[in-house]
Protein backbone atom coordinates (compact mmCIF):
# COMPACT_ATOMS: atom_id res chain seq x y z
CA UNK A 1 0.00 0.00 0.00
CA UNK A 2 2.87 2.55 0.96
CA UNK A 3 4.29 1.69 -2.11
CA UNK A 4 1.67 3.55 -3.82
CA UNK A 5 2.67 7.12 -2.42
CA UNK A 6 4.34 9.05 -5.18
CA UNK A 7 6.94 11.61 -4.99
CA UNK A 8 4.75 14.29 -4.09
CA UNK A 9 2.69 12.39 -1.26
CA UNK A 10 5.94 11.63 -0.13
CA UNK A 11 7.03 15.10 0.24
CA UNK A 12 4.35 16.28 1.72
CA UNK A 13 4.02 13.18 4.51
CA UNK A 14 7.91 14.40 5.04
CA UNK A 15 7.40 18.30 5.07
CA UNK A 16 4.15 17.56 7.61
CA UNK A 17 6.00 15.15 9.70
CA UNK A 18 9.25 17.89 10.29
CA UNK A 19 6.82 20.38 10.93
CA UNK A 20 5.02 18.90 13.17
CA UNK A 21 8.02 17.96 14.81
CA UNK A 22 9.51 21.12 15.00
CA UNK A 23 6.41 23.30 16.47
CA UNK A 24 4.00 20.03 18.10
CA UNK A 25 0.81 21.72 16.02
CA UNK A 26 -1.53 20.17 13.85
CA UNK A 27 0.03 20.79 9.65
CA UNK A 28 -2.46 22.90 7.77
CA UNK A 29 -2.25 22.55 4.06
CA UNK A 30 -1.43 26.31 2.99
CA UNK A 31 1.62 25.69 5.81
CA UNK A 32 2.28 22.61 3.30
CA UNK A 33 2.18 24.23 0.01
CA UNK A 34 4.61 26.47 1.30
CA UNK A 35 7.14 24.64 2.76
CA UNK A 36 7.41 21.85 0.53
CA UNK A 37 8.80 23.85 -2.55
CA UNK A 38 6.12 21.89 -4.47
CA UNK A 39 4.64 24.36 -7.52
CA UNK A 40 0.77 22.58 -6.65
CA UNK A 41 -2.35 24.17 -6.08
CA UNK A 42 -4.31 24.47 -2.52
CA UNK A 43 -7.02 21.96 -3.88
CA UNK A 44 -3.96 19.42 -5.00
CA UNK A 45 -2.41 19.52 -1.05
CA UNK A 46 -5.88 19.03 0.14
CA UNK A 47 -6.35 15.42 -2.16
CA UNK A 48 -2.90 14.45 -1.26
CA UNK A 49 -3.88 14.85 2.43
CA UNK A 50 -7.36 13.01 2.10
CA UNK A 51 -5.82 10.25 0.53
CA UNK A 52 -3.34 10.16 3.40
CA UNK A 53 -5.72 10.14 5.78
CA UNK A 54 -7.27 7.40 3.87
CA UNK A 55 -4.51 5.17 4.34
CA UNK A 56 -4.10 5.96 7.63
CA UNK A 57 -0.74 8.12 8.01
CA UNK A 58 -2.07 11.39 9.17
CA UNK A 59 -4.95 12.13 10.53
CA UNK A 60 -7.26 14.86 11.69
CA UNK A 61 -7.55 16.61 15.47
CA UNK A 62 -11.56 17.20 15.54
CA UNK A 63 -10.61 21.23 16.57
CA UNK A 64 -8.45 22.05 13.68
CA UNK A 65 -8.21 22.03 9.62
CA UNK A 66 -4.52 20.77 9.71
CA UNK A 67 -3.36 17.45 9.96
CA UNK A 68 -0.70 15.50 12.45
CA UNK A 69 1.16 12.34 11.51
CA UNK A 70 0.10 8.67 12.76
CA UNK A 71 2.02 6.10 14.13
CA UNK A 72 1.84 4.70 10.60
CA UNK A 73 2.66 7.99 9.23
CA UNK A 74 5.98 7.96 11.84
CA UNK A 75 6.56 4.49 10.95
CA UNK A 76 6.41 4.83 7.14
CA UNK A 77 9.10 8.18 7.75
CA UNK A 78 11.60 6.50 9.71
CA UNK A 79 11.93 3.88 7.18
CA UNK A 80 11.82 5.45 3.69
CA UNK A 81 12.31 9.18 4.01
CA UNK A 82 13.78 10.44 7.05
CA UNK A 83 17.34 11.81 6.63
CA UNK A 84 20.08 11.32 9.37
CA UNK A 85 22.57 14.10 10.15
CA UNK A 86 25.38 12.23 11.85
CA UNK A 87 27.16 13.55 14.65
CA UNK A 88 30.49 15.55 13.43
CA UNK A 89 33.93 14.45 14.77
CA UNK A 90 34.64 16.94 17.67
CA UNK A 91 31.19 16.39 19.07
CA UNK A 92 31.62 12.60 19.24
CA UNK A 93 34.94 13.46 21.29
CA UNK A 94 33.21 15.17 23.45
CA UNK A 95 30.69 12.79 24.34
CA UNK A 96 33.91 10.28 24.81
CA UNK A 97 35.27 12.40 27.42
CA UNK A 98 31.93 12.01 29.11
CA UNK A 99 32.17 8.24 29.18
CA UNK A 100 35.19 7.32 31.21
CA UNK A 101 35.96 3.58 31.18
CA UNK A 102 37.12 3.70 35.12
CA UNK A 103 34.33 1.84 36.38
CA UNK A 104 31.85 -0.20 35.19
CA UNK A 105 28.84 0.66 36.69
CA UNK A 106 29.40 4.05 36.82
CA UNK A 107 29.34 3.75 32.91
CA UNK A 108 26.15 2.68 32.88
CA UNK A 109 24.86 5.50 34.85
CA UNK A 110 26.93 7.53 32.94
CA UNK A 111 25.46 6.59 29.05
CA UNK A 112 22.01 6.86 31.17
CA UNK A 113 22.42 10.47 31.44
CA UNK A 114 23.81 11.53 28.59
CA UNK A 115 21.02 9.82 26.53
CA UNK A 116 18.74 11.98 28.45
CA UNK A 117 21.10 14.87 28.67
CA UNK A 118 20.99 15.17 24.76
CA UNK A 119 17.54 14.08 24.21
CA UNK A 120 15.34 15.59 26.83
CA UNK A 121 13.91 12.35 26.97
CA UNK A 122 14.14 9.57 29.67
CA UNK A 123 17.66 6.99 28.53
CA UNK A 124 17.61 3.29 29.86
CA UNK A 125 20.51 1.37 29.80
CA UNK A 126 19.76 -2.24 30.45
CA UNK A 127 22.77 -3.47 32.65
CA UNK A 128 25.10 -5.86 31.03
CA UNK A 129 23.88 -9.66 30.81
CA UNK A 130 26.22 -11.72 33.08
CA UNK A 131 26.99 -14.32 31.19
CA UNK A 132 29.87 -16.21 32.78
CA UNK A 133 27.85 -16.65 36.35
CA UNK A 134 29.03 -19.65 38.21
CA UNK A 135 27.66 -22.10 40.64
CA UNK A 136 29.06 -23.59 43.71
CA UNK A 137 27.19 -25.90 45.13
CA UNK A 138 22.98 -27.14 44.03
CA UNK A 139 21.57 -28.84 46.76
CA UNK A 140 17.48 -30.20 46.89
CA UNK A 141 15.24 -30.33 50.07
CA UNK A 142 12.53 -32.52 49.84
CA UNK A 143 8.98 -30.29 51.06
CA UNK A 144 6.31 -32.26 50.38
CA UNK A 145 5.36 -35.74 48.22
CA UNK A 146 5.70 -33.41 44.85
CA UNK A 147 7.40 -29.90 45.87
CA UNK A 148 10.98 -29.60 46.08
CA UNK A 149 13.09 -26.64 47.40
CA UNK A 150 16.06 -26.02 45.04
CA UNK A 151 18.45 -24.29 46.40
CA UNK A 152 21.90 -22.49 44.61
CA UNK A 153 24.93 -21.64 46.15
CA UNK A 154 27.20 -18.64 43.94
CA UNK A 155 30.25 -18.86 44.66
CA UNK A 156 30.63 -16.02 46.97
CA UNK A 157 28.07 -17.20 49.20
CA UNK A 158 24.99 -15.92 47.98
CA UNK A 159 21.94 -18.36 48.00
CA UNK A 160 19.22 -18.54 45.90
CA UNK A 161 15.73 -20.77 46.62
CA UNK A 162 13.33 -21.93 44.24
CA UNK A 163 10.43 -24.12 44.94
CA UNK A 164 10.19 -26.81 42.12
CA UNK A 165 6.59 -28.44 41.65
CA UNK A 166 7.59 -32.47 40.79
CA UNK A 167 5.54 -35.25 38.99
CA UNK A 168 6.37 -37.83 41.36
CA UNK A 169 7.56 -38.24 44.44
CA UNK A 170 11.61 -38.04 45.14
CA UNK A 171 13.02 -39.46 48.41
CA UNK A 172 15.57 -37.15 49.99
CA UNK A 173 18.17 -39.22 49.59
CA UNK A 174 17.24 -39.27 45.64
CA UNK A 175 17.18 -35.79 46.07
CA UNK A 176 20.94 -36.16 47.62
CA UNK A 177 22.27 -38.15 44.69
CA UNK A 178 20.77 -35.39 42.45
CA UNK A 179 22.17 -32.47 44.17
CA UNK A 180 26.05 -34.43 44.61
CA UNK A 181 25.49 -35.16 40.87
CA UNK A 182 25.06 -31.66 39.76
CA UNK A 183 27.58 -30.02 42.13
CA UNK A 184 30.24 -32.23 41.46
CA UNK A 185 29.98 -32.14 37.50
CA UNK A 186 28.94 -28.42 36.90
CA UNK A 187 30.38 -26.54 40.14
CA UNK A 188 32.60 -23.36 38.72
CA UNK A 189 31.28 -23.89 35.42
CA UNK A 190 29.78 -20.91 33.09
CA UNK A 191 26.18 -21.18 33.69
CA UNK A 192 25.66 -21.00 29.86
CA UNK A 193 27.89 -23.81 29.66
CA UNK A 194 26.22 -26.09 32.53
CA UNK A 195 22.76 -25.42 29.88
CA UNK A 196 24.01 -26.99 26.95
CA UNK A 197 26.20 -29.32 28.70
CA UNK A 198 23.16 -30.95 30.67
CA UNK A 199 20.85 -30.70 27.85
CA UNK A 200 23.31 -33.46 26.03
CA UNK A 201 24.24 -35.38 29.22
CA UNK A 202 20.77 -35.51 30.25
CA UNK A 203 19.84 -37.15 26.85
CA UNK A 204 22.32 -39.99 27.52
CA UNK A 205 21.89 -40.87 30.99
CA UNK A 206 17.74 -41.43 31.10
CA UNK A 207 18.10 -41.42 34.83
CA UNK A 208 14.77 -41.58 37.05
CA UNK A 209 16.19 -37.89 38.23
CA UNK A 210 16.38 -36.63 34.89
CA UNK A 211 12.77 -34.96 34.81
CA UNK A 212 13.63 -33.15 38.35
CA UNK A 213 17.54 -31.88 37.00
CA UNK A 214 15.72 -30.71 33.88
CA UNK A 215 13.33 -28.52 36.20
CA UNK A 216 16.34 -27.70 38.23
CA UNK A 217 17.79 -25.76 35.08
CA UNK A 218 14.68 -24.19 34.09
CA UNK A 219 14.59 -22.83 37.63
CA UNK A 220 17.93 -21.49 38.13
CA UNK A 221 18.01 -20.15 34.36
CA UNK A 222 15.19 -17.59 35.89
CA UNK A 223 17.27 -17.29 39.04
CA UNK A 224 19.90 -16.04 36.31
CA UNK A 225 17.98 -13.95 34.26
CA UNK A 226 16.44 -12.06 37.46
CA UNK A 227 19.44 -11.28 38.69
CA UNK A 228 20.68 -10.05 34.63
CA UNK A 229 17.29 -7.93 34.88
CA UNK A 230 18.37 -4.55 35.77
CA UNK A 231 18.53 -1.23 34.16
CA UNK A 232 19.31 2.78 34.39
CA UNK A 233 17.19 5.18 33.34
CA UNK A 234 17.30 8.90 33.80
CA UNK A 235 15.55 11.77 32.97
CA UNK A 236 12.02 10.17 33.04
CA UNK A 237 10.84 13.42 35.14
CA UNK A 238 11.16 14.97 31.82
CA UNK A 239 8.64 13.11 30.01
CA UNK A 240 6.49 14.59 32.47
CA UNK A 241 6.82 18.14 31.12
CA UNK A 242 5.91 17.31 27.16
CA UNK A 243 2.42 18.06 26.12
CA UNK A 244 2.37 15.04 24.33
CA UNK A 245 2.34 13.24 27.19
CA UNK A 246 1.36 15.12 30.47
CA UNK A 247 -1.97 16.34 29.02
CA UNK A 248 -3.36 11.93 29.54
CA UNK A 249 -2.68 11.31 33.22
CA UNK A 250 -3.61 8.11 32.64
CA UNK A 251 -1.62 7.45 29.95
CA UNK A 252 1.75 8.81 32.33
CA UNK A 253 0.60 6.94 35.16
CA UNK A 254 0.80 3.61 33.02
CA UNK A 255 4.00 4.77 31.69
CA UNK A 256 5.27 5.08 34.75
CA UNK A 257 4.39 1.84 36.03
CA UNK A 258 6.07 0.33 32.80
CA UNK A 259 9.62 2.34 34.29
CA UNK A 260 8.33 0.81 38.05
CA UNK A 261 7.70 -2.78 36.90
CA UNK A 262 11.15 -2.88 34.51
CA UNK A 263 10.49 -6.48 33.15
CA UNK A 264 8.16 -5.69 30.50
CA UNK A 265 10.72 -2.82 29.21
CA UNK A 266 13.76 -5.24 29.82
CA UNK A 267 11.25 -7.85 27.50
CA UNK A 268 11.09 -5.11 24.82
CA UNK A 269 14.89 -3.76 25.08
CA UNK A 270 15.92 -7.45 24.79
CA UNK A 271 13.94 -7.85 21.47
CA UNK A 272 16.60 -5.12 20.24
CA UNK A 273 19.51 -6.60 21.71
CA UNK A 274 19.07 -9.16 18.68
CA UNK A 275 18.74 -6.52 15.86
CA UNK A 276 21.89 -4.73 13.93
CA UNK A 277 22.01 -1.18 14.57
CA UNK A 278 19.15 1.00 16.06
CA UNK A 279 15.81 -0.73 16.44
CA UNK A 280 12.54 1.99 16.91
CA UNK A 281 9.43 0.62 18.32
CA UNK A 282 6.60 3.36 17.38
CA UNK A 283 3.71 3.62 20.10
CA UNK A 284 1.72 0.02 20.06
CA UNK A 285 4.67 -1.87 18.06
CA UNK A 286 5.81 -2.10 21.60
CA UNK A 287 3.10 -4.04 22.48
CA UNK A 288 2.70 -2.09 25.88
CA UNK A 289 -0.34 -0.71 27.02
CA UNK A 290 2.45 2.03 29.21
CA UNK A 291 4.10 3.03 25.70
CA UNK A 292 1.26 3.03 23.16
CA UNK A 293 2.06 7.28 23.29
CA UNK A 294 5.84 6.86 22.59
CA UNK A 295 8.22 5.87 20.62
CA UNK A 296 11.27 3.59 21.78
CA UNK A 297 14.54 4.34 20.13
CA UNK A 298 16.72 1.45 21.29
CA UNK A 299 20.35 0.03 19.59
CA UNK A 300 22.52 -3.32 21.58
CA UNK A 301 26.20 -2.61 22.96
CA UNK A 302 29.16 -4.99 23.95
CA UNK A 303 31.98 -6.17 25.02
CA UNK A 304 34.45 -7.43 22.71
CA UNK A 305 32.37 -7.99 19.98
CA UNK A 306 29.77 -9.54 22.30
CA UNK A 307 26.45 -8.33 22.55
CA UNK A 308 25.92 -7.78 26.84
CA UNK A 309 22.55 -5.33 26.94
CA UNK A 310 21.07 -2.52 25.57
CA UNK A 311 20.40 0.84 25.38
CA UNK A 312 17.37 2.94 24.54
CA UNK A 313 16.00 6.80 24.72
CA UNK A 314 12.22 6.51 25.50
CA UNK A 315 9.66 9.83 24.32
CA UNK A 316 6.90 10.89 22.67
CA UNK A 317 5.86 9.44 19.04
CA UNK A 318 6.66 13.32 18.52
CA UNK A 319 10.29 13.17 18.21
CA UNK A 320 13.09 14.70 15.98
CA UNK A 321 14.32 11.02 15.01
CA UNK A 322 16.73 12.53 12.99
CA UNK A 323 18.23 13.65 15.54
CA UNK A 324 17.95 10.83 18.22
CA UNK A 325 18.52 7.94 16.31
CA UNK A 326 22.15 8.92 15.83
CA UNK A 327 22.67 9.91 19.32
CA UNK A 328 21.63 6.44 20.46
CA UNK A 329 23.80 4.54 17.74
CA UNK A 330 26.44 6.46 18.80
CA UNK A 331 26.16 6.28 22.63
CA UNK A 332 25.75 2.70 21.99
CA UNK A 333 29.28 2.93 20.20
CA UNK A 334 31.27 5.03 23.02
CA UNK A 335 29.74 2.37 25.40
CA UNK A 336 30.81 -0.32 23.92
CA UNK A 337 34.45 1.07 23.26
CA UNK A 338 34.33 2.26 26.99
CA UNK A 339 33.42 -1.14 28.36
CA UNK A 340 35.85 -3.33 26.37
CA UNK A 341 39.06 -0.74 27.20
CA UNK A 342 37.92 -1.66 31.00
Amino acid sequence: MHAMLNDRAQILLKTLVDRYVSDGQPVGSRALQQLSGLEVSSATIRNVMAELEEMKLVSSPHTSAGRVPTALGYRLFIDTLMVVQPLDNTRVQQLELQLQPDNPSRLINQASNLLSELTHFAGVVASPQRANITVRQIEFLRLSENRVLLIIVMPDGEVENRVLVTHKDYSQSQLNEAGNFLSKHYADCAFQDIHQRMQVELQQLQHELTALMSAAMVASDAVMSSKNENYVISGERKLLHINDLSSNMKQLRNLFDVFEQKTELLQLLNVSRHAQGVHIFVGSESGMQGLEDCSVVSAPYMVDGQTVGTLAVVGPKRMNYEKVIPIVDITAKLLSNALSLH
